[in-house]
């Protein structure tokens, strides 16, 4: 098979290089810059790395265009149907689907994890009552190294699989911890006889005083939603990580970083933001008037959970939520008025040209927030439970980086637009 060569041409000198195409499995190929500064003595410029491909990986494939969205090669509606949170993040940290035995030796390495440290528990005291979860995990979760710097050798294969355990059990009793914190109820612990998002939940919402029942159709939900938010190929959050990774610095502080970065609202905290503009329109007569603010350029009013940065169609996993908004809603008995204004939201906005043209269709965090709503999560805790879906694949990610044997630091370069060379001038002369 011949080599590709994509050429390029200087036109101010007439030199001319030839560049190596690479081609993954599936997707676009990718042109090989890595030589254009030696050979051109010119950088790429790309604001937002929209176009650039800074890493190769195994773990998740999406195609924008067509909306599809793979995790090792399996649909996620597939395995939003037929999967298990659990058994997904056996599939994204290793790369296959686990036998029957391979998946319950993983979770019963996963639950034997999920307690933490009591000082660390101590920790939350030093919180004011009304910080914002996002501030209490990332924090917690950084100090992490301070406890378990014995198993924090990066280039040891089994110690990386311990901190991968010790993330994706612990974070949940990290988060709930911030919970309880917040409402200044008394820690529940972790039990392991409860399923991984069961046991979240018994968290949360279990006091000391009375009996708490975990009812099957919320972990359901929650253990969907999970599965959607997993991973999601290069995001925002998950370059952060693999950014903070590549120094050598421990991991324990590279998933705090992404948690960071997962905590702005044109990132993790988007399903919050939804939310927001639903209560903001206030009921369907107003949904005309805020669709034509969101269509006025002079308005700063956005309709948010519309169009996606990779998405050019629907998101696929907006689909499965919104199917899963019904039957969760149905289940457990409730009704919810940001439901229904959401739907009529969406079939007056999908009728519009404007919206059509532009493939501003739902997105994963249009229907997430109402489910989260529905399971009585608060707001200010929504992004926490993204962070900790999604914390497998930060995991999954950083391990794949640091085993890579073309593993380097990253160091993005810029296009310099200050000042020139200038001198110094004494103060009494300026």
């Amino acid at each position: 098979m011949t080599e590709k060569k994509f050429e390029l041409t200087d036109l101010s000198s007439g030199k001319k290089s030839l560049l190596p195409v690479k081609s993954g499995t599936i997707g676009p190929d990718v042109i090989d810059i890595a030589h254009i500064a030696r050979d051109h003595d010119v950088f790429s410029f790309d604001p937002g790395f929209g176009v650039t491909a800074a890493t190769e990986s195994k773990i998740t494939y999406i195609d924008g265009d067509a909306g599809v969205l793979l995790y090792r090669g399996y649909p996620v509606e597939q395995l939003a149907e037929k999967s298990s949170f659990m058994e997904v993040s056996y599939l994204l940290l290793d790369g296959q689907l686990p036998s029957r035995a391979q998946l319950e030796k993983f979770t019963r390495d996963i639950s034997r994890h999920t307690m933490i440290n009591e000082s660390l528990l101590r920790f939350f005291n030093g919180f004011h009552h009304n910080a914002h979860p996002m501030a209490m995990v990332s924090a917690v979760i950084a100090s992490m190294s301070a406890f378990y710097h014995d198993s924090m050798d990066i280039n040891n294969p089994r110690h990386r699989e311990i901190f991968a355990h010790r993330v994706i059990a612990k974070l949940p009793t990290i988060a709930a911890a911030a919970h309880k914190h917040s409402l200044g109820q008394p820690f529940v612990y972790p039990r392991n006889d409860l399923s991984y998002c069961a046991n979240l939940l018994h968290m949360f919402f279990a006091v000391p005083c009375e009996p708490y029942y975990v009812d099957p159709v919320a972990a359901e939900a929650l253990d969907l939603l999970f599965i959607l938010h997993a991973d999601h190929e290069q995001n925002a959050s998950t370059s952060t990580v693999r950014l903070a990774g590549s120094t050598g610095a421990n991991p324990y502080a590279a998933i705090s970083a992404g948690v960071s970065a997962l905590w702005g609202p044109a990132h993790g905290g988007a399903n919050e933001a939804v939310l927001n503009m639903l209560e903001q329109i206030g009921s369907v007569e107003n949904i005309p008037k805020y669709v034509a603010m969101a269509k006025d350029k002079n308005s700063h009013f956005r309709l948010m959970g519309f169009g996606h940065r990779v998405y050019k169609n629907f998101d696929p996993r907006a689909k499965i939520i919104r199917a899963a908004c019904y039957k969760v809603l149905e289940k457990l008995g409730t009704s919810n008025p940001l439901f229904e204004l959401a739907l009529r939201l969406e079939e007056i906005a999908l009728k519009d040209d404007y919206f059509v043209e532009r493939k501003l269709y739902p997105n994963v965090d249009f229907y997430s927030g109402v489910i989260y709503s529905a399971l009585g999560i608060p707001r200010s805790m929504f992004t926490v439970m993204f962070a900790i879906a999604r914390s497998v694949g930060w995991v999954a990610h950083w391990q794949e980086m640091i085993a890579d044997p073309a593993f380097r630091i990253g160091r993005p370069r810029q296009l310099y637009t200050g000042a020139t060379r200038r001198d110094y001038a004494e103060i009494t002369k300026r």
